[in-house]
């Protein structure tokens, strides 16, 4: 039962990551609480499996979307160049700060993220314009950025990458796919240190360090597929109205899980 929700969650992240450009976590990370609590894992633990089995996925979900991206013209990798660096830099820094923050404090954060990137999504409008000048200090310290937050919260990056971009004036499109890029070296190497961390550690059964196996696999058989669906719905739909209406269901999340916290 709990694998065939693992499957749901495939695909249902699989068509975000195409849609928004962003790697799942944001609705991967809080399921992943829910079920590994269910499933026993202890408390010190479960948000760093969380963390860790949610970039594990993303690895998938996001190379994914880059090349059905790709394939529609829509990637741009001069771009992706200039942010790529800067945002491996930032995943080694927060894989390093995570693993030094307390479990709580870590789902504390977290909850706030859900609740603010709602906010965000609900009243933020995309203005299409000629890309603008931007230099490359700009492109760094948001790249840090990017993969700081990143790692620390298990997510794809797409929440702060896409606004960024389609203020320098590039088309939806073009950020989306410029987002997903970014999440596999974002993924890759998240996850990776994410294993490191875990090793030696007290760990469920058929887990990689932080990283559950069963749960990275049922994810990743559906959400290959429908970054495709999520990727074509991109081009066609109404993407100020699929974000508030995504935004709405991210209160949900945070609100559940604030009451879960604190309950």
């Amino acid at each position: 039962m709990i694998f065939l929700i693992y499957l749901i969650v495939g695909a249902f992240v699989g068509t975000l990551s195409g849609l928004f450009g962003i790697g799942g976590g944001v609705i991967i990370v809080p399921t992943l609480l829910m079920l590994f609590k269910e499933q026993g894992f202890s408390p010190d633990i479960t948000m760093y499996m969380a963390l860790g089995t949610s970039l594990a996925t993303i690895v998938v979900t996001a190379s994914s979307s880059t090349l059905r991206h790709y394939n529609m013209g829509n990637l741009l990798p001069e771009v992706s160049k200039k942010l790529v660096i800067a945002t491996v830099f930032g995943i080694m820094t927060g894989g390093y700060l995570a693993n030094k923050i307390e479990a709580q404090t870590l789902e504390i954060i977290f909850i706030s993220y859900l609740y603010l990137v709602s906010l965000k999504m609900i009243f933020y409008k995309v203005t299409v314009e000629d890309p603008k000048k931007t230099s490359t200090l700009i492109f760094s310290i948001t790249g840090y950025i990017i993969g700081l937050k990143s790692s620390i919260l298990g997510i794809g990056g797409g929440t702060i990458s896409v606004p960024f971009l389609t203020w320098r004036g590039y088309k939806m499109k073009n950020a989306v796919a410029i987002s997903a890029s970014l999440g596999i070296p974002i993924s890759i190497v998240g996850a990776s240190i994410y294993i490191f961390n875990g090793l030696g550690k007290v760990t469920p059964d058929h887990s990689l360090g932080y990283v559950y196996v069963p749960a990275f696999v049922g994810i990743s058989m559906t959400s290959f597929f429908f970054t495709k669906l999520g990727a074509k719905i991109s081009t066609v739909a109404n993407q100020n109205l699929l974000k508030k209406f995504f935004a709405v269901m991210l209160i949900g999340i945070a609100i559940k899980k604030t009451i879960g916290f604190f309950g």
